[in-house]
């Protein structure tokens, strides 16, 4: 039986006082849409259909793949919102799931409660309602004295009594397809000019047809956006599922609150996250490392057993046991072997180091290949950029690179040579050579021992 979500994203950032449309706001680093998009997806297992009005082709441009996108125009209401996607799904689908882009917190399987609870039902609709105290702006659920419901009646028409109801309209639901589209043109205009899909719940009853409704498990999960205020307290919530699942997977992280974890990040068993610490993008980190206090990893892959204090890693590679900072930074193309250790206040770009290399502190490494066991000296810089192009530096396996120098590239240093300190390297350095001075000469050949 296929099941299609319609996800509601049409609306714009009045209360949010922004220029950018309210579903584009990021949540962890990712439009709040996305969280919305992908669990209506887990839900149905189709691609979700998103209603878009307010800055339609931005907010096309920024779904993307993740959902087929219907536009609104005019803005008139949640029921006049659904039936625009009914020329795309009317002979498509016998279920319709209708849930909303600006509450992210939803999860797949909520929601695949939900459309479960409707197949299983012989009505024309299911509501996901919350039990709690807490209202947030919900309409209340008014039922007979036999417990079927009656109405949804929206918070700013309720009365005292009303509002004392605890069973909330969170406005997420699931609909026979064929009974939602005839019913749709039924709603009545309302007082502002709008149509609302909670008027399908009195249209059902009159119809005198069976109404269910399913308890959400966490109400946290209803957390709606529409101001920063909101948007601060879902990434709060978020968070704290998010940490709550790694450490319950194996993670240690000392200081939950202050560890920031975005979704599409793993980590291996028994590392130890520090506070302050950034997981950020598509990174990985692998088993029995420690990261942090005060590291931000951002699109880069860890390997086991690896150090990370105090550090800036950016769309970099890091293989087993490396051991960085305080204080170091990887760009873009970094890529640091087995063993490797990077001292404070180290750079490193576009460069690949051996394993086993140990770069010294206020160094920068830029478009550089450097071989295995290679020692690069405090405050070495690599001179990669002649004001017009970038040029590389290839250092060859077992080279000592004495503190301060400077190797102005493009420049090769042989297997084994070496510099003396405050060198400044224009030429090519053969293999198992001591070059030293300004400009550097070679002096004497080294032995291998050497």
């Amino acid at each position: 039986m296929k099941t299609t979500a319609i996800v509601l994203a049409a609306g714009r950032s009045t209360r949010m006082n922004s220029k950018k449309p309210k579903v584009l706001h990021h949540l962890l680093g990712r439009p709040m849409a996305f969280y919305a998009l992908e669990a209506a997806q887990q839900a149905t297992g189709e691609k979700p259909v998103a209603i878009i009005g307010h800055e339609a082709e931005m907010v096309r441009q920024a779904l993307g793949e993740k959902a087929e996108t219907v536009i609104q125009e005019p803005q008139l209401g949640t029921g006049h919102a659904v039936r625009q996607a009914e020329p795309l799904l009317k002979e498509r689908s016998e279920y319709i799931l209708v849930t909303t882009a600006d509450m992210p917190l939803l999860t797949g399987g909520t929601l695949q409660q939900l459309v479960q609870a409707q197949q299983a039902h012989n009505g024309p609709m299911t509501l996901l309602i919350a039990t709690t105290d807490e209202a947030r702006g919900f309409g209340r659920v008014t039922r007979d004295a036999d417990g079927r419901i009656q109405a949804i009646i929206e918070e700013a028409h309720a009365t005292p009594q009303q509002l004392a109801i605890r069973e909330l309209n969170t406005s997420v639901y699931c609909f026979t397809a064929e009974w939602l589209w005839q019913a749709l043109p039924r709603i009545p205009l309302s007082p502002k000019g709008e149509y609302y899909l909670t008027d399908l719940v009195g249209i059902a009853v009159a119809d005198g047809l069976s109404i269910q409704t399913i308890d959400i498990q966490e109400p946290g999960e209803t957390i709606g956006i529409n101001t920063r205020l909101h948007l601060a307290e879902a990434e709060a919530f978020l968070r704290q599922r998010i940490n709550r699942g790694w450490m319950l997977a194996g993670v240690t992280i000392i200081d939950p609150p202050s560890t920031y974890i975005e979704p599409g990040v793993s980590i291996g068993q028994d590392t130890v996250l520090w506070p302050n610490t950034y997981l950020q993008g598509n990174s990985s980190i692998g088993e029995d490392c420690t990261i942090g206090p005060n590291a931000i990893i951002r699109d880069t892959q860890i390997g086991n057993g690896c150090r990370v204090l105090a550090s800036v890693l950016e769309r970099a590679v890091v293989e087993d046991r490396v051991d960085i900072g305080p204080f170091g930074h990887l760009r873009k193309g970094a890529h640091l072997g087995a063993d490797v250790h990077m001292g404070n206040f180290g750079e490193v770009k576009n460069s690949y180091l051996g394993a086993g290399s140990k770069v010294g502190h206020f160094s920068y490494i830029g478009d550089a290949t450097i071989g295995t066991n290679v020692n690069i000296g405090a405050g070495t810089i690599t001179c990669n950029f002649d004001g017009k192009q970038k040029h590389h530096t290839d250092i060859g396996a077992d080279v000592f690179i004495g503190s301060d120098t400077m190797l102005v590239a493009p420049v090769k240093i042989g297997e084994g040579a070496r510099t003396g300190a405050g060198s400044v390297v224009t030429k090519n350095l053969p293999e198992y050579t001591l070059a030293v001075g300004m400009p550097a000469r070679a002096i004497r050949k080294l032995e291998r021992s050497d």
